[in-house]
């Protein structure tokens, strides 16, 4: 009987930790639609980054990119669908008011994350083949704090 007790709150404790992990199925907080012809001048949003999930303690959310500290939300902070991305490359950054970070996961699946390559304690990622589809953003910070941001978006010939 203990046992049982015991596996069924790993178990519950566990699927707790996955809900509470950036998750792309989630609603996101703001929708948008875009070419990439329409993002070869800079979209910018206006955002609140932070969130209280730990990245690294997320084995949804596995970035082939930087391995820093990051703090986010569960549901993303913006879903853009963009189509016509042949030919660009499209850079995601933020400046914000203290360190932030950022997460994507792209319509193939790919999970990204930056801290701080746009500068400033500020991110910033390259997707340099980017595909068309359905890409999910989350503006995090480093240290679990929050502040505002400022999300941007622009498209560059490849």
């Amino acid at each position: 009987m203990k046992t049982f007790l015991l596996a069924a709150a790993c178990a519950f404790g566990f699927g707790s930790a996955a809900a509470a992990c950036p998750n792309f199925n989630a609603s996101p907080s703001e929708s948008y639609q875009a070419t990439g012809k329409q993002l070869y001048q800079e979209r910018s949003f206006s955002v609140v980054a932070g969130g209280e999930n730990y990245v690294w303690d997320c084995s949804n959310v596995t970035p082939g990119t930087d391995t820093g500290a990051g703090y986010f939300t569960t549901n993303p902070d913006f879903s853009f669908q963009l189509s016509g991305m042949g030919g660009y490359q499209l850079v995601i950054s933020m400046v914000s008011e203290c360190d932030s970070a950022l997460l994507i996961n792209t319509s193939s699946a790919h999970w990204y994350y930056d801290d701080d390559d746009n500068g400033n304690l500020d991110p910033r990622i390259v997707l340099t083949r980017p595909a068309d589809g359905r890409i999910d953003v989350w503006a995090g910070t480093y240290d679990g704090e929050y502040c505002n941001a400022r999300l941007s978006l622009e498209t560059f010939d490849r």
